[in-house]
């Protein structure tokens, strides 16, 4: 777990980096959700970070599809960990975030807290498997890969000039 967490930094930093600026625009900017909601999305930029880090690990880490696809559950339910969090803050501090948007809770109106975190719990489990079958077509498209060969490291130095 600790390795995979390590293999996931540069997600991680993503991730706050969606979360704040989700944060950002329904509070401090005020941009109303249909309008910038698919800037930010977090769930989106999981899922493609579930198909690239699968892809990528299967041909230069050797990952097989079963660690790809227990991967992309990890980046997902990080991000539905973040999206839970951040749905509780918003009720318990009384603001109209992007989190707790009824469009965002697939309700036509606003929700009760307890309603809303029924439908975010749902994400808890979704997040997880549709992560790993996005992680495990990022797998497959690994194959298309090129192989990283000495030749290649040896061309990439060559490439980059005189120094």
């Amino acid at each position: 777990m600790a390795a995979y967490l390590r293999l996931a930094r540069l997600y991680l930093v993503l991730l706050a980096i969606f979360a704040v600026g989700r944060w950002l625009l329904g509070t401090a900017l005020q941009v109303p959700y249909e309008k910038a909601t698919d800037k930010l999305s977090i769930v989106i930029m999981t899922l493609f970070a579930s198909v690239f880090y699968a892809a990528f690990c299967r041909k230069w880490r050797g990952f097989g599809i079963l660690e790809a696809i227990a991967f992309g559950g990890l980046l997902g339910f990080s991000s539905q960990v973040v999206i839970f969090s951040a749905t509780i803050a918003s009720y318990a501090l009384g603001l109209h975030t992007y989190f707790n948007h009824p469009i965002a809770l697939n309700a036509d109106a606003p929700l009760p807290f307890a309603a809303a975190l029924a439908r975010r719990a749902g994400g808890l489990l979704g997040g997880v498997v549709s992560n790993g079958i996005f992680a495990a077509v990022g797998w497959l498209m690994g194959g298309l890969l090129p192989e990283r060969s000495r030749d290649t490291r040896k061309l990439s130095k060559d490439a980059s000039g005189p120094r």
